[in-house]
């Protein structure tokens, strides 16, 4: 599992609403990028086993399935604390560093939420 708290919300990074889009970035992100991510710190700073398709996403009490994982979704998480989290269905082609998840509800996210990977 790999959980993790939200330490602080970029001014633009709920903008991406109507798209169904959370971007994730660790403590160390570029100030250009922190406007439009969730920074979190990790808890834990690698899953015990890897974000795979039909596993688990809890942000506080949100539940979601994971439908779809990027070639490079848990590698950007261990090393940058960078993921995208598309609420939708999945496209033909997933970008590299992206999770698509079900239900298609964007979450309420706050200061101090806790997002797990299971």
């Amino acid at each position: 599992m790999y959980e993790t708290i939200v330490k602080e919300i970029g001014p633009m990074a709920l903008a991406f609403e109507e798209e169904k889009v959370v971007i994730l970035f660790g403590l160390g992100a570029p100030e250009e990028l922190k406007e439009v991510s969730l920074i979190h710190d990790a808890k834990t700073k690698e899953a015990a086993e890897p974000i795979q398709q039909n596993g688990k996403l809890v942000i506080d009490e949100q539940e979601y399935s994971i439908q779809a994982v990027g070639s490079a979704a848990n590698d950007n998480l261990k090393e940058l604390g960078h993921i995208s989290i598309y609420f939708s269905e999945p496209t033909d082609e997933v970008l590299p560093g992206a999770i698509f998840v079900s239900p298609s509800v964007y979450p309420k996210v706050k200061e101090g939420s806790i997002i797990k990977f299971q």
